[in-house]
């Protein structure tokens, strides 16, 4: 049954759909050690499913689409999405002659604490969406009515059929003239460098807005591979000029993209991290203001920058405030627990944004 966001308040805003696998989050309460715990903190999250989250949060129409097993985790999951205002619709609830495994995919996390990074352990394989034929699905009419789509490089990794759906959902929404963002979140644990490199560069045609610049070849020659990508050598912390002549080589080979964004970590213990970001924009790399902060759940800060870009480009912002914004919804997601930013405040990013902490009475 369908419901309204009753954060729109009869707007007549963007509609926002995206694609992924929502998964059980198991997390051992207090920073401890899963080889130790007798005990775990339940919750649900997934990329794209935290990015549906976040903007229907924040008042935006937001739909999600996925396949999850027709039992009671299955529909936890749903209900958590509901209970945020993301419509589930689309979701199918899928039956065990469907997907005969019938499971929906887990992950343990073991939240890192000072000096102790986190640690991630996946147990997704054979879940619900990997087993589903998608060749049941109209795209046509998923896609119908949507102004935007989102993508990742996740879902492809999952299975040769979620990649092959993730490649017509792209091809079906350009032929829909929706917006398509897409965010290449390499996943080592999934599936290799090389391989990921080549799936998503077959993404990048079809794509507007591109979040983080790998993985994806960028070859200096499409003829001579020997003489490498434009990528080689950058460091993970650019500087402007490094990070501009990257962005500029991305938009020479591909003038589909109309903004190109990637935040920018610097981990100075697994407690405390800074961020920044730099985006392409209208001819012009942007670059943002520099956060310093204690972390208290990370999982989901990607996300979160994803969905505070796509809703500053929705609203208009200048580019300036796009990317700030963008930077300010990452940074507050590392002080709330779970995958999605559940932050339905724009006011309260505005002012991190503007770097104004003062207590709002």
């Amino acid at each position: 049954m369908e419901h309204s966001n009753p954060l729109l308040r009869g707007q007549s805003g963007q509609k926002f759909i995206t694609v992924g696998e929502i998964m059980l989050r198991l997390t051992p309460p207090n920073y401890g050690k899963i080889r130790v715990a007798n005990s775990f903190e339940a919750s649900y999250g997934g990329s794209e499913a935290n990015i549906a989250l976040a903007l229907a949060n924040l008042g935006v129409d937001s739909t999600f689409f996925s396949v999850v097993p027709n039992n009671s985790l299955g529909k936890s999951a749903v209900r958590m999405l509901r209970s945020n205002d993301v419509h589930c619709t689309p979701v199918i609830l899928s039956t065990p002659e469907e997907t005969p495994t019938h499971r929906l995919g887990t992950y343990y996390l073991e939240t890192g604490y000072g000096i102790r990074p986190s640690k991630v352990t996946y147990d997704r394989q054979h879940s619900a969406i990997t087993e589903y034929d998608f060749s049941n699905v109209d795209l046509d009419s998923l896609l119908n009515g949507f102004d935007w789509l989102h993508l990742s490089g996740i879902t492809p990794a999952l299975s040769s059929s979620c990649a092959q759906f993730i490649l017509e959902c792209l091809k079906k929404a350009k032929e829909k003239e929706l917006t398509v963002s897409f965010d290449g979140n390499f996943r080592s644990k999934l599936w290799p460098w090389e391989e990921a490199r080549d799936f998503c560069t077959q993404c990048l045609p079809y794509v507007d807005v591109l979040l983080g610049i790998e993985p994806y070849h960028l070859w200096r020659s499409e003829e001579d591979h020997s003489k490498g990508d434009w990528k080689d050598g950058v460091p993970l912390q650019p500087s402007y000029e490094q990070q501009d002549e990257v962005f500029q080589h991305f938009v020479e080979r591909y003038p589909n993209l109309k903004c190109i964004a990637r935040h920018v970590r610097y981990a100075h213990s697994g407690s405390e991290n800074s961020l920044m970001a730099y985006m392409w924009y209208q001819g012009h790399t942007f670059e943002s203001k520099l956060f310093t902060f204690n972390i208290l759940d990370r999982v989901g800060g990607g996300d979160a920058f994803a969905s505070g870009l796509i809703y500053a480009m929705m609203q208009g912002y200048k580019p300036m405030d796009m990317v700030n914004f963008a930077v300010a919804s990452s940074v507050i997601k590392h002080t709330i627990h779970g995958d999605g930013n559940i932050t339905d405040d724009v006011e309260a990013i505005r002012n991190l944004m503007n770097m104004n902490y003062d207590i709002k009475r």
